[in-house]
């Protein structure tokens, strides 16, 4: 397995992230808590398909060739994203490194959601900062690993 972290795996979309963060439509949404997170996450991505496809130009004349993989794990349909706070962290330095080790965590332990039946495995995860304090790339690696075994 690649420890690797593509542009594919990071959340953009303004309306898949404004759903994650959706008070009014939680029955959708797990979450759990384990300090310096509060995550939040959706199992299943079909509910979401119909926004996003709304939202995306498609063109009638372009083929699209499904790819063919010669490994024979599964892939990981995960997008994930980190947020840290303005309001403890004054300076984007500080935020940065938060959010670069948070990657990292992420990007080598992500095998853990791997060895999950891929229904228990999130379509969408964001990872909220909830510490005031830096915590050493050690906590949150741990954290991460926990988190990890904690999701559904």
């Amino acid at each position: 397995m690649k420890f690797t972290f593509k542009k594919s795996e990071r959340l953009s979309s303004k309306k898949v992230i404004d759903k994650l963060f959706d008070r009014k439509g939680s029955e959708k949404i797990n979450s759990v808590f384990l300090y310096p997170f509060r995550v939040s996450y959706i199992l299943d991505n079909a509910s979401l398909v119909a926004v996003t496809e709304s939202t995306e130009f498609i063109d009638a004349e372009i083929d699209i060739i499904p790819e063919t993989s010669t490994e024979n794990t599964p892939k990981i349909n995960t997008a994930i994203l980190i947020s840290v706070s303005k309001r403890y962290f004054k300076h984007a330095v500080d935020r940065n490194l938060i959010k670069r080790r948070t990657r990292e965590a992420y990007r080598l332990n992500k095998h853990l959601l791997m060895e999950k039946p891929s229904s228990q495995i999130p379509a969408y995860i964001a990872f909220v900062y909830i510490a005031k304090t830096i915590e050493d790339y050690a906590k949150i690696e741990k954290s991460m690993k926990a988190i990890f075994k904690k999701m559904v």
